[in-house]
């Protein structure tokens, strides 16, 4: 399985075995729905209610009444198997391990996407040299499980 991490769970949230979720995952309306399987800690789990709240996504579990048998939970990450999910084009998360070019000259890899409030930041290293290009379609196209980044002064450190 390839598990996808769409979330930390960082509080349970009444008596009745209700889990608070801090997640920035751009596919919620997708994974946050009553049926679906999450996974924590090993766990197989599948999602009962969801509801927002201020920021913060909340579930119940099947099977779980009580705030005692989700304690166990806190601080831990939530996932999903990425063949779960059908989504036209990729996920961030997809793109980490691409090779990354600009004009056939290889730049590096795709090692980690920083979090922003639009798709992410791509971090791109090859040796000692770390670039950062934001996950936008003016500046990045993919093709053949490649990336290639559009040329524009100064995106790239030739240094």
């Amino acid at each position: 399985m390839n598990y996808i991490c769409i979330g930390k769970i960082v509080n349970t949230h009444g008596i009745k075995g209700e889990i608070r979720i801090l997640s920035d995952f751009k596919y919620k309306e997708l994974v946050f729905v009553k049926g679906f399987k999450v996974y924590i800690d090993k766990n197989e789990e599948i999602i009962n209610t969801y509801r927002r709240h201020k920021m913060f996504d909340m579930i119940t579990l099947e099977g779980i009444n009580d705030i005692n048998d989700v304690l166990k939970y806190k601080g831990k990450k939530i996932y999903i198997n990425r063949s779960d999910i059908n989504i036209d084009g990729y996920l961030n998360e997809d793109l980490i391990g691409l090779d990354v070019y600009q004009n056939d000259k290889y730049i590096g890899k795709v090692t980690d996407i920083m979090p922003n409030h639009q798709d992410g930041i791509l971090v791109i290293e090859n040796e000692n040299k770390k670039n950062l290009v934001p996950n936008l379609p003016e500046f990045i196209k993919i093709k053949d499980n490649k990336i290639f980044i559009v040329e524009m002064e100064g995106l790239i450190d030739e240094n």
